[in-house]
């Protein structure tokens, strides 16, 4: 299989500029330390996220990570590597991983836009969106095996519990 290049006439914008726009309406902090970058911090239920984006004009491609404020010492790397597959294998899009300069969990995923006149706001939202439900819903499974001593597949199994009616 062989790849075309073609030149196209239009660019994509930059997102990060639709993003801080969202980000201001909603009154969230935030840095916007260069044109390609931009940091927000954020409140979730079980902790404070810090959502990353990073624009890389070249390939027309936006980075996104949301990093949790969880750091996995060294001595729990293994089960929490083994709890990241089984988390991974259940998602649709991005992926869990510690970052390799601090130890922090950390949800990413990269949007394509070359082509595109630029992202829609429902993708940016949507992008956040399901960065934040899934850190929301897999942070009580890091809990158990950092903190609880679970093997991963017990904390998954705990993670994914539904419950039934109200309390």
């Amino acid at each position: 299989m062989s790849v075309i290049s073609v030149q196209a006439s239009d660019s994509t914008g930059n997102p990060l500029d639709l993003v801080e726009e969202i980000v201001s309406s909603n009154e969230w902090a935030f840095d916007r330390p260069s044109e390609r970058d931009l940091v927000v911090e954020f409140s979730g239920n079980w902790c404070d996220y810090r959502l990353y984006f990073n624009w890389v004009e070249a390939i027309s491609a936006m980075q996104f990570s949301c990093v949790l404020d969880m750091k996995v010492p060294k001595e729990k790397n293994g089960g929490v590597n083994g709890l990241l597959s089984l988390i991974n294998d259940r998602l649709w899009l991005g992926h869990f991983t510690i970052t390799a300069d601090q130890g922090l969990l950390a949800f990413r995923h990269a949007v394509l836009l070359r082509g595109m006149r630029g992202a829609s706001v429902e993708q940016l939202e949507d992008l956040v969106d399901i960065a934040l439900s899934e850190a929301e819903r897999f942070y009580p499974a890091f809990q158990f095996v950092i903190w609880g001593g679970k093997e991963p597949h017990e904390a998954i199994e705990v993670a994914l519990l539904d419950t039934v009616g109200e309390a």
